[in-house]
């Protein structure tokens, strides 16, 4: 009988983003939550159709809208205290917080049914959009597993054990073998 433990991550991935924010995301994800979560992001960038490398043609309410459904998916896989403090819009009368949302629609939705003048206010926190994409790139790896492979993080439960180290062989590298390097 074969046995084979499978080990769970339980300590959160840390995403350390200049000297003072550190984001938290989940341990673990479940593929469906990640694969809608993603699926809804591509769907909008898709919708979108934003070509940044040619600005003179670039609508920037659409670059907002792309911005904002990458924020949303990434807090879609952060831990719930670092989600609500990455994309959060308020609902506010005047300097008075109503109520905080995590998407803008829930906040526009919760600002309609208010009586009195009402605004929605990004209130999450802003970074340069390389810093968004890196983030992106770095989830997407993480949570999708790029060949299987986890990108190296803090936690100490992520990280993937090392194989065992095998014997060094004595073969000659072919690069060596042709051309001597010595005196040069």
């Amino acid at each position: 009988m074969a046995n084979r433990k499978f080990a769970l991550n339980r300590q959160p991935h840390e995403a350390e983003i200049g000297d003072d924010t550190t984001l938290l995301f989940q341990p673990e994800v479940l593929g469906d939550d990640f694969l809608d979560a993603y699926g809804r992001l591509q769907e909008t960038t898709k919708k979108l159709n934003v070509d940044l490398s040619d600005a003179s043609n670039v609508d920037l309410s659409q670059v907002r809208e792309a911005n904002v459904a990458l924020r949303v998916f990434l807090a879609s896989l952060m831990l719930p205290e670092s989600a609500g403090e990455f994309a959060r819009w308020e609902v506010r009368t005047g300097e008075k917080v109503i109520s905080s949302h995590g998407t803008p629609q829930e906040a526009q939705e919760a600002a309609a049914g208010r009586k009195g003048a009402t605004k929605v206010v990004d209130a999450g926190l802003r970074f340069p959009d390389r810093v968004l994409v890196d983030l992106m790139e770095w989830v997407v790896e993480l949570y999708g597993g790029a060949g299987g492979q986890r990108p190296p993080t803090s936690s100490n439960d992520s990280a993937t054990a090392s194989q065992r180290p095998t014997p060094r062989g004595r073969a000659v590298s072919p690069s060596r073998g042709s051309t001597s390097t010595r005196g040069r």
